[in-house]
């Protein structure tokens, strides 16, 4: 009997790829993860069942590694919430994977793409090699590109900006193109479609529209959420504008899609983006029930949020742009200064008390420190394009490495003993945050925290000493406040106990 097909996901910590492993592995496939950073699959539960290597996707050595053997390989690279098409890493790497697959003899290449406007669209299955897409319909490997347009699922950038935008603006003063037309598609049948594309016969390459049963304008879309999540109807007075630069920075201040994700979404929305065709359920038929539609996929994405089961979020695959350096193991590394912000403060309670309050830090949960300080350096943040304080956290009880934390990225996890953040803010350096649990020499439970900070030039130092002043306030108040979190957990803990004991 001859072994299953072998199948490559590149982009496995982003949005999308992080939810198809599981999906192709459930449908009989061997899968291979290529990860730049592959500590960060260790929180998922089919990180045992899959080979992964690590290593960037443009070095051609890892391409050889990774595609040694593989008949399907899933180009997720490039999100669907990226930039231009045009943009030059991007293409690069769109070269090199065609390139590689070529010399591998992988049999078929499956590619997430945004779909096209309804104006723009041309006839089904022409390239443009302009784009990622085009390059990879051109490689000469048979490739399916799925082009889909709104994703509705819990996590996703775009249903992230349609439940802010509604949920926090009951009367909005709105652009042109919230009256433009467009075809959601639920997540749960974007994944579908893309498993079914694996086993599309060898001679189809070709573009591929993928859409939702449901063609709506986007003001369509918030009322019809806004009904869905049982708010009021909502009141939406439409100006003669477009304005998609300026709806772009007010979606950035309003929701927690920042700028830089938020300006490609939009320009998605200006025009009409309704599927061309339809083509691939030739291949991939509708299941017995149907595409979800738009209200059904709204009301299962808000169930996954409101039970904290949220596989993946848009913030999984980090902020383009954002530092990714390690922490440097030596204070006195060869890099240069290094600052830090030291503190310990004993705890009267147990380590497991203080670590159920340090892994749920942040998000709606808080810093447990000065919060005015927090907020504005938080908007701050949003202002010159980082992700501030709204991007909150996936999970509200644990992290895990790569989960996205406010303007934090985990770094590094040690179950009960070490929390280590890394700063995705805009600073003129690199930063970290470490909170340990520890015991002191008499047997006390010991909290012990660490600010660190690289900085980069004479504006990283002067940074440094300019905020400096506030650490007392910031970081000695997160000790103090810390610890009395985790003596008040221990009090319940206790009391919870001894009401059951008779």
């Amino acid at each position: 009997m001859s072994p299953a097909p072998l199948v490559l996901v590149t982009g496995v910590t982003g949005y999308v790829g992080g939810r198809l492993v599981p999906e192709l592995l459930a449908a009989g496939y061997r899968v291979r993860a290529l990860a730049r950073h592959p500590e960060r699959l260790t929180g998922h539960d089919w990180r045992p069942d899959v080979d992964v290597v690590g290593g960037d996707v443009t070095d051609p050595g890892v391409l050889t590694r990774a595609l040694a053997g593989v008949d399907v390989a899933y180009h997720l690279v490039t999100p669907l919430d990226a930039g231009a098409a045009t943009d030059a890493e991007h293409l690069t790497v769109a070269r090199a994977f065609g390139a590689a697959e070529v010399v591998a003899g992988v049999g078929r290449v499956v590619c997430l793409a945004r779909l096209r406007p309804t104006s723009a669209a041309s006839a089904a299955g022409a390239a443009d090699v302009a784009d990622v897409a085009g390059l990879l319909l051109a490689s000469g490997v048979p490739t399916a590109v799925l082009r889909a347009g709104v994703v509705i699922g819990s996590g996703s950038a775009s249903f992230e900006m349609l439940r802010y935008l509604t949920e926090r603006l009951p009367v909005m003063v709105t652009p042109r193109w919230l009256t433009q037309q467009v075809q959601p598609v639920a997540v749960r049948d974007v994944l579908r479609y893309l498993v079914g594309a694996a086993a599309l016969p060898a001679h189809v390459s070709r573009s591929f529209d993928i859409g939702g049963p449901d063609v709506l304008s986007y003001r369509e879309m918030m009322q019809r959420y806004a009904a869905v999540a049982g708010l009021p109807r909502r009141v939406i007075l439409p100006l003669a504008v477009r304005a998609p630069r300026l709806s772009a920075h007010w979606v950035g201040l309003v929701t927690p899609v920042p700028h830089g994700i938020a300006r490609p979404l939009v320009e998605g929305l200006v025009v009409d983006a309704v599927c061309a065709e339809q083509d691939l359920q030739r291949w991939v038929p509708d299941p017995p029930g149907g595409r979800l539609g738009f209200d059904q996929a709204v009301t299962l994405a808000l169930q996954r949020v409101r039970e904290a089961t949220v596989a993946t979020r848009w913030s999984s695959a980090g902020t383009p742009g954002s530092p990714s350096d390690p922490l440097p193991s030596d204070p006195d590394w060869a890099g240069g200064s290094l600052y830090a912000d030291e503190r310990a403060t004993p705890v009267r309670a147990s380590p497991e008390h203080l670590w159920a309050v340090i892994q749920g830090i942040g998000g709606e949960n808080g810093w447990y420190s000065w919060p005015l300080a927090w907020s504005v350096r938080g908007w701050l943040d949003r202002f010159s394009g980082g992700p501030g304080l709204t991007r909150g956290r996936r999970d509200p009880a644990r992290v895990h490495v790569g989960d996205a934390l406010d303007w934090w990225r985990v770094e590094e996890v040690e179950p009960m003993r070490l929390l280590r953040l890394r700063a995705e803010m805009k600073a003129p350096g690199l930063a970290w945050l470490e909170l340990l649990v520890e015991q002191d020499p008499v047997g006390r439970t010991l909290f012990r925290q660490r600010a660190l900070f690289h900085p980069r030039g004479l504006a990283g130092h002067a940074y440094w000493w300019a905020v400096a002043p506030f650490h007392a306030f910031v970081f000695g108040g997160m000790q103090a406040n810390v610890a009395v979190a985790a003596e008040r957990l221990e009090r319940e803990s206790q009391a919870a106990t001894s009401q059951r004991t008779p």
